[in-house]
């Protein structure tokens, strides 16, 4: 999964305790293994974070 995919998800926000970006899903070890190492390319509870995307395909 690239990073670009996570910064339109819905579940990732800035956490201003840690300073930092987060991914607000609770993954187990097998899933964060497999995206630190590249061996799983789609996140399987990604959700487009885009609030506007279906206004726009009204229009």
């Amino acid at each position: 999964m690239n990073g670009d995919q996570c910064e339109s998800c819905a579940y990732f926000y800035y956490d201003d305790e840690y300073e930092c970006y987060v991914c607000d899903m609770d993954l187990d070890e097998d899933e964060l293994a497999g995206f630190i190492a590249g061996t799983r390319k789609e996140c399987p509870y990604y959700r487009d974070g885009d609030e506007y995307k279906v206004v726009r395909k009204q229009g």
